[in-house]
Order: C-alpha cells, then sequence, then structure tokens
C-alpha cells in the first residue's frame, strides 16, 4: 500500500505526485500574480519570497519522485492502453519532468544572479554556483515565463486525458492514482 506494485500506485507516489501537482499550480498562479505588482504593493517584495522559497521546494519533492521512480516497481500500463497511448503518456512524463526542472532551474539562476544565495523559507540556502549577466537574467526570465505556461498547459492536458480515461474510457487511470494500490 505504501510502495507500487505493478497493478497501480502507493501511498507514496501518490501524495508527492498531488503535492507537485498543487506546488506546480501555486507556484504559477503566485508568478502569474507577481508580474502585475508594483513596487509599493507589499507583495511585491514578499511574493518574490515566498515564490523562490516552495519553488525550492517543488525542487526537493522532483529528486525525490525521481529517487521514489528508481528504487520502486513502475505499475505496468492497463492492458487497454494502446501502443500510442503508452508513447503519448511516457512522452508526457517526461515532458513535464524537463520543464519542471528546467523551470526551477532557470528561476534559480534568475534568483541567484545578484550574487547572493536562494533561500527556501530561511531553513536552507542554496549557494550560487553561476552567476548571470544582465542579458543572461533577460533569457532565463524568458525561459522560466516560456516554461511556465508550457508546464501549466501539459499539466492541464494530462488532467484532462485523465479525466477522459475516467468518464469516456472508463479504465482505471485516474483511479490508479487517487486510491493506493495493495500489494500485488
Amino acid at each position: 500500500m505504501i510502495k507500487d506494485s505493478s497493478s497501480g500506485y502507493g501511498l507514496i507516489t501518490i501524495v508527492l505526485h498531488w503535492i507537485s501537482a498543487l506546488m506546480i499550480i501555486f507556484l504559477f498562479g503566485l508568478g502569474y500574480y507577481m508580474v502585475g505588482l508594483g513596487y509599493y504593493d507589499p507583495w511585491y517584495h514578499r511574493g518574490p519570497a515566498l515564490h523562490i522559497s516552495v519553488g525550492l521546494m517543488l525542487l526537493v519533492l522532483t529528486v525525490m519522485r525521481l529517487l521514489w521512480r528508481m528504487v520502486n516497481p513502475k505499475p505496468v500500463p492497463l492492458a487497454s492502453y494502446s501502443r500510442t497511448t503508452r508513447w503519448l503518456s511516457a512522452a508526457m512524463k517526461y515532458l513535464l519532468y524537463f520543464l519542471i526542472i528546467a523551470l526551477i532551474v532557470s528561476g534559480y539562476l534568475i534568483t541567484t544572479a545578484d550574487g547572493r544565495a536562494a533561500s527556501m523559507f530561511g531553513w536552507v540556502n542554496f549557494p550560487v554556483v553561476i552567476r548571470l549577466d544582465a542579458q543572461g537574467v533577460d533569457v532565463a526570465g524568458k525561459i522560466h515565463e516560456l516554461f511556465a505556461w508550457g508546464v501549466i498547459l501539459l499539466a492541464a492536458l494530462h488532467a484532462l486525458a485523465a479525466l477522459a480515461h475516467h468518464f469516456i474510457f472508463r479504465d482505471k487511470t485516474l483511479v490508479r492514482m487517487l486510491k493506493p494500490r495493495k500489494k500485488d
């Protein structure tokens, strides 16, 4: 029930998935909100610190998810999945992971461009590894925005596909990510 089995996902995978989803939605919403703030708005200064901290938490969670996937058995695809469905599912997963990691890296590069470490709620500081110049920060900012929209659009497509599997195809795709499976 804690670990994945060949027939479905375990509690750890499910919790990591849904916490990641909520964090991504929150980060996107906060980022979208922050873009329109004026200098004298209180959230002009508070928002970025929260955005950075939650983004770094998402980095830690994403690394945990990837490590968990490496040491945990992967559920087998449902028998009803076509070859195309299996390919699209894998492509979506890898593209989402790539975009999430690239999004976090670009945010980190923007955050540390001034030479200060990126702080996760003041608990942990992520040191400066590379300092970008002004032009590099602009490029990283454009990448950050573009990839944020890409993650949200792919996540929405991912959610729509799960709902289609549940309500149209009537298979167990969505249920497997909602309810932990007992061991096979």
